[in-house]
């Protein structure tokens, strides 16, 4: 198991209450009761509770009253049919941030010891971070108790990446495949008749795309695992093999390594000219307003591309990432309990709403995500790029996580993430690989 000590934690929120000093946002974000209202944050909601009603947290990375991603919007309906079914015996406040500073403050409530009683995780590595020091509940029980963990699509196996030695510690909310999107009209028009299959025909679609005017690709640097998500592509493509590097029988400088970074390289130059400082959010944006053909995000980017211009989705097309002989990178949204919330079943049955009936239905009709249990839903009202990531999928030999996500420790995936940024911005391809080597030899090898 990856490790992490709460020293991070404590760092991180000495860290944001440095940045409150010189004048940056708060540490503790304000709660949201999911209807406009700015409630307490974590800890003073759970005292302020009277009456007999039992308040409870969940911290979310979006605004769910500004927010256009049809994903949040449908999390935000989930919130308050929880609010009104369970009025005067649950409430639910809702803290929100952003998804670039989500784990951040979600640490420093955690360091400060106002841990919300739900918050949402990535698995891998992002959620070790919170199950080996403790701060996440086990769910094994609650799932096995009345038949919920038989709702879901393979039982217990739509739990292997929130499963650490044999224990449930987060409940997934959707699945996702991360694809190349692109803009039908554009390639159309720029004579690509065919969706690359290979590294080569990648790079000749880039090259017509360009010759006919077009930006070929928007992606975000600001966001480094936007960068860093393409990058694993490459690696995975090229036979790099992750588990060997972190048992240290295999180095960041192979031939496999630097054939992948330079090809990052390559296509670099196929980017917007404002991906170094554009946003994960800008880039899709750049996608969606057609200034760019194709977009290399999630499958959760529908939710995003479709709820902000609901015209594009006829254009929108979507093809595995080339090259990676059948592989996909996928993960999901997924929730996790607090281990020392006061109202475990408060929460539980919060978490029950995300994946019942009502809440999986919009995730495949509106959302354009793949459900995780086995609701059945109407394909002809979903998303049409959701047919296309099924195809993907129906046509993947295998799935993996992201890169990042999948190393040795989460330090390791951030140095990933910034390596990869830094190569892009100009570092030579051998200079940020070692830099990479000398992180492992000093941070995981030797530990």
């Amino acid at each position: 198991m990856k490790k992490k000590v709460l020293s991070v934690l404590l760092s991180t929120a000495m860290v944001a209450s440095m940045l409150v000093g010189c004048g940056g946002e708060s540490n503790a974000p304000a709660a949201d009761n999911g209807g406009g209202q700015e409630t307490a944050s974590s800890g003073e909601a759970a005292s302020a509770s009277g009456g007999g009603v039992e308040e409870i947290t969940w911290m979310f990375w979006d605004d769910l009253n500004a927010t256009e991603d049809l994903i949040s919007i449908g999390y935000k309906d989930t919130v308050e049919r929880f609010n009104k079914d369970y009025e005067g015996k649950y409430h639910v406040n809702v803290v929100t941030t952003n998804l670039e500073e989500y784990y951040a403050k979600l640490n420093a409530l955690v360091a400060a010891g106002e841990t919300p009683d739900c918050f949402i995780v990535s698995p891998g590595p992002n959620l070790d971070v919170y199950v080996d020091p403790g701060v996440a509940a086990d769910l094994t029980d609650y799932l096995k108790a009345d038949g919920w963990l038989d709702t879901f699509n393979g039982g217990e196996g739509a739990f292997s990446q929130q499963t650490y030695d044999g224990k449930i510690y987060a409940v997934p909310l959707n699945i996702a495949a991360a694809c190349v999107f692109y803009n039908t009209e554009m390639f159309e028009a720029a004579g690509v008749t065919t969706m690359p299959t290979d590294w080569q025909g990648m790079l000749d679609a880039c090259d017509k795309l360009q010759a006919a005017g077009y930006t070929p690709l928007t992606i975000s640097a600001g966001t480094a695992w936007c960068l860093s998500m393409l990058a694993g592509y490459l690696c995975d493509s090229e036979g790099v093999d992750l588990a060997a590097i972190d048992s240290g029988n295999a180095s960041w400088l192979d031939a496999n390594v630097v054939n992948a970074t330079n090809k990052l390289v390559e296509i670099s130059q196929y980017f917007q000219q404002t991906a170094a400082g554009d946003t994960n959010d800008v880039a899709t944006a750049n996608f969606y307003n057609e200034e760019a053909a194709m977009l290399i995000q999630g499958s959760w980017a529908i939710a995003q591309i479709n709820g902000a211009n609901p015209e594009f989705e006829s254009k929108c097309g979507v093809f595995a990432f080339p090259g990676t002989d059948g592989r996909v990178i996928a993960k999901s949204d997924s929730l996790a309990m607090s281990a020392k919330t006061a109202h475990p079943d408060a929460v539980i049955a919060f978490m029950k709403y995300f994946t019942d009936d009502t809440a999986q239905k919009y995730t495949a009709e509106v959302g354009g995500k793949i459900p995780v249990t086995t609701v059945e839903y109407d394909a002809s009202k979903a998303p049409a790029q959701l047919e296309y990531v099924m195809d993907v999928f129906g046509n993947a030999k295998s799935t993996f996580g992201f890169y990042n996500e999948s190393m040795a420790t989460t330090e390791a995936g951030a140095f990933f993430d910034d390596t990869m940024v830094s190569i892009y911005l100009g570092t030579p391809v051998e200079d940020g690989l070692a830099s990479l080597e000398d992180f492992y030899k000093n941070n995981v090898w030797n530990k």
